[in-house]
């Protein structure tokens, strides 16, 4: 056996250190290529790191909840048939003993495998292998449907027979599919804190009035992330009234027929993004950036979507939107998601926003003033869609209404600009065309 070194890997090119978050093997535990080592936590993404090579984990320099520097030696493996290099072309998260290289995302619209649910981590902690795993993305199962199906592989795992033949059932219709969970709306600070004992601390705050959580490090980044933010940028914030009947209607009119084409429900989020993208092309000085007393307008329009994960707000980024039809975007909007939840990013995937949409709304939040996501200098969060009794030319109506607030940064864009660019924004979706084909 070869012995090799196991490194912090670099994801992404901002990303100088990660957190060790779980070994998933022991000392002396056999592990086969990319089968998951461990998880890691930065300041951008949690990721499962899988193993570059088959052996045996001979040594663990770094343990769990330990931060070091990538390219940190982090582990040794005794790999079997001498010291195999890792695979150039990772389909998911890159192993552990290679630097991830951005990946180019192609301008057409993306084309992603349709999931009906996104894929989470198994509870059960049952292992799938990245062939099963990537069978069940293409044929949009999602992991609580993976969990269900009976598998004849060593310790019960699910082999590719297995579920190639429950796909099969799936399709004659000898099985139904389960109802999509919806997604967890318990998504905050107690999920992602952990109770711990603090003598310097018990002292003032003593049990049972008071209990004291440890903050996870993606809350103490996020946290470091939104102090800054507001330290940075001189906030404000404008919010403007949306009749949302039109898209309403619109989606209504498609969500079945849309579901069995694409595999996954359509939501209001491709909209959004939509008539933010336009508004863009319009009001392009919200799409830059600032360096020192210098403007850095971007030429693309590349546009985060803030997702509720299990642990914690993670923005991946929609690249090139301005260059996707409304389908693409769907298609795009449901891949970032699913990819999300079952911590499946790249790096490139968290990178190179210019503006982004938090839609705090499906929380039943009907106003909010989100905070902008450095180093951009805009951002719009969307309020809960609710039917209200409005008036339209002096008549009384029944309007499917949400209000939209868009935070900027003062230094730039000015009153003026930001309520002409959310203006454009919200005429769009108000005059949206209800008989648009897909």
């Amino acid at each position: 056996m070869a012995r090799i070194e196991v490194v912090m890997p670099q994801m992404g090119e901002s990303i100088a250190e990660g957190t060790i978050v779980k070994w998933h093997k022991k000392v002396g535990d056999r592990v086969k290529k990319d089968e998951t080592l461990l998880e890691i936590s930065t300041d951008k993404v949690d990721s499962e790191i899988p193993s570059p090579a088959a052996g045996v984990l001979a040594e663990i320099v770094v343990p769990e909840q330990k931060t070091v520097a990538v390219r940190t030696v982090i582990a040794y493996l005794e790999a079997e048939g001498g010291a195999v290099a890792a695979e150039a072309s990772r389909p998911t998260v890159p192993s552990a003993m290679e630097t991830p290289k951005p990946i180019a995302m192609a301008p057409a619209p993306i084309s992603a495998a349709p999931a009906i649910t996104p894929l989470a981590a198994p509870a059960s902690g049952r292992f799938y292998s990245p062939l099963v795993l990537n069978i069940a993305r293409e044929e949009g199962i999602a992991m609580n449907e993976l969990e269900l199906i009976p598998g004849t592989g060593e310790g019960g795992r699910a082999s590719k027979k297995d579920i190639l033949a429950y796909v099969a059932a799936k399709k004659s219709g000898a099985i139904a599919a389960p109802s999509s969970p919806s997604v967890s709306k318990a998504t905050s600070a107690g999920i992602l804190a952990k109770p711990v004992d603090v003598p310097e601390l018990r002292g003032k705050y003593p049990a049972p009035d008071f209990e004291i959580l440890q903050m996870s490090n993606v809350l103490q980044k996020m946290a470091e992330h939104m102090v800054k933010s507001v330290a940075t940028s001189p906030h404000v914030a404008a919010i403007h009234e949306v009749d949302m009947t039109n898209v309403v209607k619109h989606r209504g009119a498609h969500a079945i027929e849309f579901e069995k084409k694409e595999g996954f429900k359509l939501t209001f989020t491709p909209y959004i993004v939509e008539a933010v993208s336009r508004a863009i092309k319009k009001y392009p000085l919200v799409n830059t950036s600032i360096e020192g007393d210098k403007i850095i307008k971007k030429n693309f329009i590349n546009i985060g979507i803030a997702v509720a994960s299990e642990n914690g707000l993670i923005v991946p980024v929609i690249k090139n939107a301005e260059e996707k039809n409304f389908l693409g975007l769907a298609r795009a909007v449901n891949d970032l998601a699913t990819r999300t939840r079952a911590k499946k990013l790249t790096p490139d995937d968290i990178q190179g926003g210019t503006f982004t949409i938090s839609n705090y709304g499906v929380f039943g939040t009907m106003i909010g003033t989100p905070i902008i996501n450095q180093p951009q200098v805009a951002i719009i969060g969307t309020g809960a869609i609710k039917k209200r009794v409005v008036v339209i030319d002096d008549a009384i109506a029944i309007r499917s209404m949400a209000y939209f607030t868009m935070s900027f940064d003062h230094r730039i864009v000015d009153g003026a600009l930001g309520g002409m660019f959310l203006e454009e924004v919200v005429q769009y979706l108000q005059n949206f065309d209800i008989n648009l084909k897909f």
